[in-house]
């Protein structure tokens, strides 16, 4: 007789990504839900890519990724943030972001250890953490336009306490991080040898004027963080998985020890590709723009609906309030809207400690420009 079987992730269950885009499938509806763009990637990396598989780049790429693209990647964190990490030995790519944060997680988090998120947050993070042997310790953000707290996290912080995991621009709230809330967590942590993940693959998507706060502008955060950078989300090519992770050398060789016999190398043709696609900047420097046209088309095309809503600040959702309209769970709305109204999305509550409900619906606005007054038409009719 076999042993039973004894689960790792005992109360991990389908994301609500997996069972809104299945909902989805099973009605046909519209859908907005999940976080990749239905437009056409830019053709020159696509012939980038070709040209890199044609010139014979089809074996593995060194661990930590192709020497040229690493240094493109310095250059473009120094150039965009002040701080310079080395190609050699701070920097690393990897199968996309998710891959790097759990990576990250496994490297430094041991059994017991405490590690905060602020919620509501991104659904890879806890089974990571607890696959680790992890704490998850919770800091909810406050209100509809989601704000930290910070005496609240402060006084989380135990001597257990060994990573603290924050993600600007914010999924799925749109919001973003402060140069105050840096500082805030900077001052919050000196002193101490916790660790930060800092989660930015939506770095080139900040709107209305603001600018993306990298913990790499700020040294005392950047002597103790990994940042992980996402080219699936940045150049609008999710199916690729390729990313990167920065940090500090001491840490980063804890990382390459997981990362090597977890992964060991990721796409060497795209690696190729990346390196002159990069050298212009117009091609990641341009996309606030064209997403906050995306973002401003939608809310006007349903500025007559009965959702309230302020522009999301940051990366390509919008979160719609429908108090106007129903006491309705968020769960139960999305539901109904995918099986009446042909129209998929995803509740915040997920995500939230204890679920909180506050009434809220998350769009994705990477959508062709068709598609998205398709969708305001099914919204002003609710």
């Amino acid at each position: 007789m076999t042993a039973p079987l004894i689960s790792k992730l005992p109360h991990s269950q389908f994301s609500i990504f997996t069972l809104i885009g299945r909902m989805a499938r099973e009605h046909n509806a519209l859908n907005l839900s999940q976080g990749f763009p239905n437009f056409e990637t830019d053709p020159k990396l696509i012939d980038l890519v070709t040209k890199a598989m044609k010139e014979g780049a089809n074996q593995y790429a060194p661990m930590e990724g192709i020497y040229s693209l690493r240094e493109v990647i310095s250059d473009k964190i120094e150039n965009l943030y002040g701080k310079h990490y080395s190609p050699d030995k701070e920097i690393i790519m990897v199968a996309g972001a998710t891959q790097g944060i759990f990576t990250a997680i496994t490297a430094v988090v041991h059994k017991g250890d405490e590690v905060i998120i602020f919620k509501p947050a991104y659904d890879c993070y806890e089974p990571a953490i607890e696959i680790n042997g992890g704490v998850p310790v919770y800091v909810q953000m406050q209100g509809k336009d989601f704000k930290i707290d910070w005496e609240a996290f402060r006084a989380l912080i135990t001597p257990k306490t060994r990573l603290v995991i924050i993600n600007t621009p914010h999924n799925p709230s749109g919001s973003i991080l402060s140069s105050e809330d840096m500082n805030e967590l900077s001052a919050s942590l000196r002193g101490t040898n916790i660790m930060v993940l800092s989660d930015e693959v939506y770095e080139h998507m900040v709107f209305d004027g603001n600018s993306h706060e990298s913990v790499s502008k700020y040294p005392d955060l950047a002597e103790r963080s990994f940042v992980m950078a996402s080219f699936g989300k940045t150049f609008h090519v999710t199916g690729w998985k390729m990313g990167y992770c920065a940090a500090p050398t001491e840490m980063m060789k804890e990382f390459r020890k997981v990362h090597e016999f977890n992964v060991y190398a990721v796409n060497h043709p795209i690696q190729k590709a990346l390196v002159p696609y990069l050298q212009e900047a117009s091609n990641y420097l341009g996309l606030s723009p064209f997403f906050q046209r995306k973002r401003d088309l939608f809310l006007k095309a349903i500025a007559s609906s009965r959702f309230n809503c302020s522009p999301t600040r940051g990366t390509y959702f919008q979160l719609l309030d429908y108090s106007n309209i129903t006491d309705e769970a968020d769960v139960d709305f999305a539901s109904r809207l995918i099986k009446e109204k042909g129209l998929a999305s995803i509740p915040i509550s997920v995500f939230s400690v204890d679920q909180l409900d506050q009434q809220q619906l998350r769009f994705c606005f990477a959508k062709t420009d068709d598609t998205l007054l398709k969708a305001a038409e099914i919204i002003n009719s609710i």
